[in-house]
């Protein structure tokens, strides 16, 4: 009677994690691809699941394992919020369209954090990965991290203009931060990005991408339409931005209305003392700013509180 009494209470309890949250880790631990499509059909059969983290980072997972996991996990019909770790594993471009493609039929989906970095999706994953979320209808809250992948200016444009339509997003972290210089394409990537007009928190990690004057001026245009933007963190570390390209940056950020906070790093570029007295006046201009962060140099930072 008590080992009966005992499997039921143990049935129950796993109903539970069915039902709210499944958290799991398998970091560094040799997986494949056959490893991860058996996982997440393992999990498909959760099927009141509706959070879930799944930590895969430093695997040997390359394109059929992650199409084969997000087609897996499409089948979790009531999943609203996913964490989804691949980084340093062997993802290609096909890799990556699949599992977008597969995570756009997660319906209830409405809050994504999808970290990639260190893989090798390239210019036609990024462009893939970002048409398929634009499918996901309910998507309100997107992390993604692209960072190391080579994604170049035709990737990261593919995938500006693709989140665009991301109809119901508000909230938007985008990394697409490389280790070596990578020219992301200031035009087509920022006209994307100025159509997501409904955005209200935006985080954009650009460092490494060489987008210079054009590029930052591009950026603060783009930002400049984000009636409703109320809280900005930009890391532009590092772009060979100029005195040209801060001022327009810093007066186009002045013409964010609704802006409260706002994180701003233009470490490592060549800025000087005019554009830099330039930069303070525009964001003074900034009415509704209350917290502001700049980052000049490369050990030091202004943090003002107004």
């Amino acid at each position: 009677m008590i080992e009966k009494n005992t499997q039921k209470n143990f049935q129950f309890q796993f109903y539970k994690i069915q039902k709210l949250v499944y958290q799991t880790r398998f970091l560094s631990n040799q997986i494949g691809d056959a490893g991860a499509s058996g996982l997440g059909s393992a999990l498909a059969k959760c099927i009141n699941l509706s959070n879930l983290t799944l930590d895969l980072y430093f695997n040997q997972i390359g394109d059929e394992g992650a199409s084969g996991l997000g087609s897996a996990l499409a089948k979790c019909i009531n999943l609203s919020n996913l964490t989804l770790d691949l980084c340093e594993n062997q993802i290609g471009a096909m890799g990556a369209s699949g599992l977008g493609s597969a995570l756009a039929k997660c319906i209830n989906l409405s809050n994504l954090t999808l970290y990639l970095y260190y893989n090798q999706i390239g210019a036609m994953g990024a462009s893939g990965l970002g048409s398929a979320l634009a499918k996901c209808i309910n998507l309100s809250n997107l992390k993604l991290d692209l960072g190391y992948n080579q994604i170049g200016a035709m990737g990261a444009s593919g995938l500006g203009s693709a989140l665009a339509k991301c109809i119901n997003l508000s909230n938007l972290t985008l990394d697409l931060g490389q280790k070596q210089s990578n020219q992301i394409g200031a035009s087509g990537f920022f006209s994307a990005l100025a159509k997501r007009i409904n955005l209200s928190k935006q985080t954009l990690d650009l460092q490494f991408n060489q987008i210079g004057d054009e590029g930052a001026s591009g950026l603060g245009s783009a930002l400049a339409k984000r009636i409703n933007l109320s809280k900005q963190t930009l890391d532009l570390y590092y772009n060979q931005i100029g005195a040209m390209g801060a001022s327009g940056l810093g007066s186009a950020l002045a013409k964010c209305i609704n802006l409260s906070n706002l994180t701003l790093d233009l470490r490592s570029n060549q800025i000087g003392d005019e554009a830099a007295s330039g930069l303070g006046s525009a964001l003074a201009k900034c009415i509704n700013l209350s917290n502001l962060t700049l980052y000049l140099e490369q050990k030091q930072f202004i943090c003002f509180e107004l």
